[in-house]
């Protein structure tokens, strides 16, 4: 208000005295950035931005490929992690036998207080989605390029004053580990499985050695994905055009390639297209993180928030 009250004094002085039209250009070219800044300032923010994440990765159809594939990705977050200065562990995860995971949950949390409230959420919430890969498969001996892909699920981790649970609701099953652990394996009913009834969501843990830490860690996971589905139903009323995170590894539904014959990573919502794509695994995905981030500001500002996440 102020720039534009100054913008009209000097137009008004400038039709008196010429001297002040470049006081009134200077003034008007100021005046766009100061109202898209004023814009964004006003725009209300992601209450979820300060949360650390759990993130959930999963090999779709594609066999041992699509396994190998969830490996990569595990590898991909974990380095860019460690590029920022995150903590990452490793709360479940299923091996595959050529080294890939089938299944794996992960925490991925700052140290301390998030520098100006921009957490963990803030750079990977786009992330959840099908990532298809395309490459020669290391169990293809034609040499033939095969497509698999596999699915991601961030969620913002969940405090215990986010979410309440009710004891009642919860159906605890306990059974034998199976897979890599060394003595311990298939000797005690130390895995947990978690039932919420109300909900029907599911969650197990059989990383842990003892019953009661591999319930903790799952209970973990149950919180962030009760927080997940209350936050949906929330956005859900305000908005039917709401579109969740993809819950089925459906190639056709891909958020982003991954093509290693050219090198390209390609991410479908916005458009974004970059030949770095051994960079990007190794860590370095701050390029197509920071191209989301400015196209859900463009579109937060234009008043289509969904614009990144469909």
């Amino acid at each position: 208000a102020q720039a534009r009250a100054d913008l009209a004094a000097a137009r008004e002085l400038a039709a008196e005295d010429s001297s002040f039209a470049a006081e009134a250009d200077s003034i008007a070219v100021t005046l766009p950035a100061l109202e898209e800044r004023l814009a964004e300032l006003l725009i209300p923010r992601d209450p979820h931005d300060a949360k650390d994440v759990i993130v959930e990765i999963k090999a779709g159809e594609g066999g041992e490929e699509s396994a190998l594939f969830a490996g990569d990705l595990l590898r991909m977050y974990t380095r860019y992690a460690e590029r920022r200065g995150w903590l990452v562990e490793v709360i479940d995860a299923q091996d595959s036998d050529l080294g890939g995971v089938k299944d794996v949950s992960l925490a991925i949390k700052t140290k301390g207080v998030p520098e100006g409230g921009n957490g963990v959420w803030s750079r990977l919430k786009w992330e959840g989605g099908v990532h298809r890969v395309q490459r020669v498969p290391v169990t293809e001996s034609q040499g033939r390029i095969h497509t698999s892909a596999a699915g991601v699920l961030v969620l913002p981790e969940a405090e215990d004053v986010d979410v309440t649970i009710d004891p009642n609701d919860l159906r605890i099953d306990v059974f034998r580990s199976s897979g890599p652990g060394g003595q311990s394996v298939n000797t005690t009913d130390s895995a947990v499985r978690i039932t919420h009834v109300p909900t029907g969501i599911v969650v197990s843990c059989q990383n842990e050695k003892s019953q009661l830490q591999n319930r903790e860690q799952a209970m973990r996971i149950l919180r962030a994905r009760l927080l997940a589905a209350a936050q949906e139903q929330a956005d859900a009323a305000a908005s039917d055009a709401r579109k969740a995170q993809v819950r089925t590894v459906d190639r056709s539904e891909r958020i982003r390639t991954y093509n290693f014959p050219q090198n390209r990573i390609t991410d479908h919502r916005i458009g974004y297209t970059a030949y770095n794509l051994d960079l990007a695994l190794a860590g370095d995905l701050d390029g197509v993180l920071d191209a989301l981030a400015e196209a859900d500001r463009a579109a937060r500002l234009s008043g289509d928030p969904e614009l990144t996440r469909r």
